[in-house]
Parts: C-alpha cells; sequence; structure tokens
C-alpha cells in the first residue's frame, strides 16, 4: 500500500498539474456551451441531446486516455513511427474507398461509419503525423538544407495532405499544410525556402481555382466578397456574427442566447460554437476560451523547448501548432474572414472523433514532459568496497 501510495504521488508530482488545470477547464467550458447550444434540439423528456452526452464521453475518456499515455516513455511511441506511418496510410485508403459523408458535410467523404458512430481518420492521421514527421526531421536535422532533405520532406508531407485533400476535407488538408509549415520552421529550415514556396503557392493559386475547387467551394470564397450575391453560402457566417454582435460584453447568459437557443445558426454545437460563446458569455467569455487556448499552446511549446530530444520537440511544436491552426481557421471562418471549411475549435466544438483524437495529442506531450523532468536521485549505501588506501 505504502508502494502504491509512492508511485501515486510520483505520478502526480510528474504530471505536468497547471497544462492539466487549463485543459479540463477548456474541456468543461466546452461541455456547457455544447449542451447550451443543443438544448433546441432536444425532443419532449429528453434532458441532454446526443452530441452533448458524446462530448462529455469524449472528454472524460480523452482526460483518461492522456493520462494513461502519459506514463508511457514518448520514446517507445516515438520509436514506433514506422508502423504509425503505414497505419495512417492504410486508414486513409480505407476511408478513399469506403468513407462516407454526414448530412452536415455532404461535400467531405472523409468518416468512417460503423453504424450510427462516425469516425473521423483525418483527426487520428493528424497525430500520427506529428510523430512520423518529427522523426523525419530528426533524422535529417543536419542536412535539413540540402535539397535531397528538402525533397524527401516535401514528398512526406504530401503524401497525407493528397491523401486527405482526395476525400473532399480541405480544412483538414490546410491543418496539415500549418503544422508541416510550423514544424519545418522550428526544425532549421532556412527561410529562403518559405519565401520560395509562398511564391510558388501565389503562381499555382489560379490552377487551384480552376481545376481544384468546386463550384460550392469558389462560391464561399465569393459569399465573403459578395454575400448578398450568395445568399446561401454566406447566411451561416452573417447570422453567426449577428450572435457574436449581440452577446456584448457580458453576454446574455448561459442557455438564454435567441439566436443559440433559436438554432438560427447552423452547427452552432459545432463548428460555429465560437457564436454561442459570444452570444451567451459575452466578448468576457469569448476572451477566456480563447485565453485558455493560447496558454495550452504556450504551455505546450515551453515542454518542447526543455525536451532533451530534438524529435520530442518537434512533437510538442507540432501538436500546439495542430491546435493554433484550428483556432486560426476557426474564429477566422466565424468571423467571416475566411470561408466555411469545416474545421472545429479545439476542446470546444461537438465531436467525438477530434476530441478523443485530440487527447490522444494531449498525452503524447504530457509524456514529454514527464520524462524529461530531472528525477530525485535515489537514495543508497555502498558496503565492504575496496581499496587500496583502506589500510593507510
Amino acid at each position: 500500500m505504502k508502494k502504491l501510495f509512492s508511485r501515486t504521488k510520483r505520478f502526480i508530482a510528474e504530471t505536468d498539474k497547471i497544462l492539466f488545470i487549463a485543459i479540463m477547464a477548456a474541456s468543461i467550458f466546452g461541455v456547457l456551451m455544447v449542451f447550451s447550444a443543443t438544448i433546441c434540439m432536444l425532443e419532449d423528456g429528453q434532458f441532454i441531446s446526443r452530441d452533448a452526452t458524446v462530448m462529455i464521453i469524449a472528454a472524460v475518456v480523452g482526460l483518461i486516455l492522456t493520462l494513461v499515455i502519459s506514463a508511457i516513455d514518448y520514446e517507445l511511441i516515438m520509436k514506433l513511427w514506422p508502423i504509425i506511418g503505414v497505419v495512417c496510410i492504410g486508414l486513409m485508403i480505407i476511408t478513399l474507398i469506403f468513407g462516407v459523408a454526414p448530412e452536415s458535410r455532404p461535400d467531405a467523404r472523409s468518416w468512417l461509419a460503423f453504424g450510427s458512430i462516425y469516425f473521423q481518420t483525418s483527426e487520428l492521421v493528424k497525430i500520427g503525423y506529428v510523430i512520423t514527421y518529427s522523426m523525419h526531421l530528426e533524422l535529417c536535422r543536419d542536412t535539413i538544407n540540402k535539397p535531397i532533405s528538402i525533397l524527401l520532406l516535401g514528398i512526406h508531407a504530401m503524401i497525407p495532405i493528397g491523401l486527405v485533400v482526395l476525400t473532399g476535407d480541405m480544412g483538414s488538408a490546410l491543418v496539415f499544410i500549418f503544422m508541416t509549415i510550423a514544424m519545418l520552421f522550428f526544425a532549421g529550415l532556412h527561410i529562403g525556402f518559405f519565401a520560395g514556396g509562398g511564391l510558388l503557392a501565389i503562381a499555382a493559386s489560379p490552377l487551384i481555382w480552376m481545376y481544384v475547387f468546386g463550384e460550392y467551394q469558389k462560391n464561399r470564397f465569393l459569399a465573403l466578397l459578395k454575400p448578398e450575391e450568395f445568399p446561401a453560402e454566406s447566411y451561416q457566417q452573417l447570422k453567426g456574427l449577428n450572435a457574436l454582435g449581440s452577446g456584448g460584453f457580458f453576454g446574455q447568459g448561459l442557455f438564454n442566447g435567441i439566436y443559440t437557443q433559436g438554432g438560427i445558426v447552423p452547427e452552432s454545437e459545432n463548428d460555429f460554437i465560437f457564436t454561442a460563446i459570444g452570444e451567451e458569455t459575452g466578448f468576457l467569455g469569448c476572451l477566456i476560451a480563447l485565453g485558455l487556448l493560447f496558454f495550452i499552446c504556450y504551455k505546450m511549446i515551453q515542454t518542447g523547448k526543455n525536451a532533451r530530444d530534438f524529435s520530442a520537440q518537434i512533437a510538442c511544436y507540432g501538436i500546439a501548432s495542430m491546435i493554433a491552426a484550428q483556432v486560426i481557421i476557426n474564429i477566422g471562418m466565424v468571423l467571416m474572414v475566411l470561408p466555411v471549411i469545416g474545421i472545429t475549435l479545439p476542446f470546444f466544438s461537438a465531436g467525438g472523433t477530434s476530441t478523443l483524437c485530440l487527447y490522444i495529442g494531449v498525452g503524447l506531450v504530457f509524456s514529454i514532459y514527464r520524462f524529461n523532468r530531472s528525477r530525485e536521485a535515489v537514495n543508497f549505501r555502498l558496503s565492504r568496497i575496496a581499496s587500496p588506501f583502506s589500510e593507510i
């Protein structure tokens, strides 16, 4: 019993408690907002919606999963990168063949259906990609600016990005691109390559517009410039802005938002959860939500800075950049700065797959934190040590 107590005490001492509290706070805030945003969907006699129930289960299981993964030495996980890479590619290929599109996202066949349960494979592949790309960057750390290394790193990145694009999930593809740029930057790729890549992207943008984007995707971009000419495409964002503006500084109160409780903003429990936050908790609630997300990213970057292994550093930066990318894209989408592309707000939006996979990534960061701490020396005593000076 004493041994168990000692191990538990050490486990708690080696856990990043501040980060854990921040994640718990974000999760609780998120569950409350999803519960509020789905009240209008309840049927007679129903107390809680399916989305809110799934969110609660995913958050509880996710937090437990985070602690379990944190107890596993991250080096063991990172060494499995070839297997993880093959599994991720296999998942995406299976999705290409058997993937389905739910009613809310008819444009993206990026889910695998198991009865009434939908699993978005790209969410898990994001975590696998962080691991494989971090290990790749460590292997070519000293030659990262050589053409052959850049070519191989580019091919590595294009495999998951290309597969995700083929499923129609442009939002996740954008997150992968953001993560890749961030990890390459932190790994020390020369700034000139980023400038060259930016110019290449600008030069290729007309071809992407003509041959990659579908009509509905083009309309979503055009709706940002002329919303009155694209009422169907701009409806969600315009109503979302109205909801945000109606909240004022302190909000209309939890469960009291006119737009949220009236179901006026489509997907207010999912991609547009930020509109519910703004309407019901006001500008103050928005600041708290964004502050929590910023702090979580900051703590992950700090864990990366303190890691001894280069791959562990890049992995922390990769998870932090994944969260940051989704926050930037989601908020830009809600504020009508970016088109609607279907990206969830981490820890806040409804969705079992995205929430659970996010906690897997968080668990890896916790593991890196735990196994890079300086542990106390174990007290021991040596006896009967022979020495040539013992008789002196």
